[in-house]
C-alpha cells in the first residue's frame, strides 16, 4: 500500500534533516500505528505521506488513491459554525463530487451515529464529534485511512468505541490504517505493526515484538 524510500526532509534547505534517510514498506490491510516522542516528526511523516508537504529527496509511493484523512479533532472544524451533521457531510459529498446521498448513511451506520444526522455537530460530544469525522473520511470508501491522535480529548469509553470503529474498518472491510499515536495501550492492542519515529529515523514493529521490548 504504501512504499517509503530513503526520505528525507526538513523545512528548511539550510536546516538538519528532521527526518532522514527513511524507509518503510506497509502492506494493504495492516493497521499501522505511528509512536514517537514529541518533535520527532510524527505529523511531519503523516503530511509528505499525504502530499501535503514534498520531500527533500527520496520517494513515497502510495498504491491507491482512494484515501481518508481524520485530522486532529481541534482542527476539524469551528465548533460554533450552526451546521447540522447530515449538512455537513452533504457539504463534503459534494466536495467529493458524489451524488449518492446513500453513502452519508452508510458511513453514519458504519461508526453509530445514524441517529445524530440532525444534530447540530457543535452540540455533541468529543467522541460523537470524532466519530462524525470518521464517517465523514470514509463516505468515499478509502483503502487507506490516515488518523492523527484520534482519541485526543476524548473520555474513556468513546475511546474505546473508536478503535472498535477503526479496527473493524480494518478487519472487516480491508481498508489500510495508518494513525498517529499517543494511546500506547491503544496502539499495542489494535494495530498490527507499530512505526516508532525516534531521532530522524524508524524502526517498523510486529504489534507483538513491540509489546516485549
Amino acid at each position: 500500500m504504501i512504499l517509503v524510500k530513503n526520505l528525507c526532509f526538513s523545512y528548511n534547505p539550510s536546516s538538519p534533516y528532521i527526518l532522514n534517510n527513511i524507509n518503510l514498506h506497509i502492506e494493504s490491510g495492516s493497521y499501522v500505528s505511528i509512536l514517537g516522542e514529541n518533535g520527532s516528526a510524527k505529523s511531519t511523516f503523516v503530511k509528505l505521506i499525504l502530499g501535503f508537504l514534498k520531500p527533500s529527496s527520496g520517494s513515497i509511493d502510495i498504491n491507491t488513491t482512494e484515501i481518508g484523512y481524520v485530522p486532529q479533532r481541534m482542527e476539524s472544524y469551528n465548533s460554533q459554525f450552526p451546521i447540522t451533521v447530515y449538512e455537513m457531510l452533504s457539504c463534503h459529498l459534494k466536495a467529493l463530487k458524489l451524488k449518492n446521498k446513500d453513502l452519508i448513511t452508510e458511513s453514519l451506520e458504519k461508526v453509530g451515529m445514524l441517529g445524530f444526522k440532525n444534530s447540530l455537530i457543535g452540540k455533541l460530544s468529543g467522541g460523537q464529534q470524532q466519530k462524525i469525522f470518521i464517517a465523514r473520511s470514509i463516505m468515499a470508501v478509502p483503502k487507506l485511512l490516515v488518523l492523527d491522535e484520534p482519541s485526543t480529548g476524548i473520555d474513556t469509553m468513546s475511546q474505546k468505541e473508536i478503535y472498535e470503529i477503526l479496527k473493524e474498518l480494518n478487519v472487516k472491510h480491508n481498508v489500510t490504517v495508518l494513525s498517529i499515536e499517543h494511546n500506547l495501550n491503544a496502539a499495542i492492542e489494535n494495530s498490527t505493526h507499530i512505526y516508532k519515529l525516534e531521532k530522524g529515523n524508524g524502526i517498523l514493529y510486529t504489534a507483538e515484538e513491540y509489546k516485549n521490548i
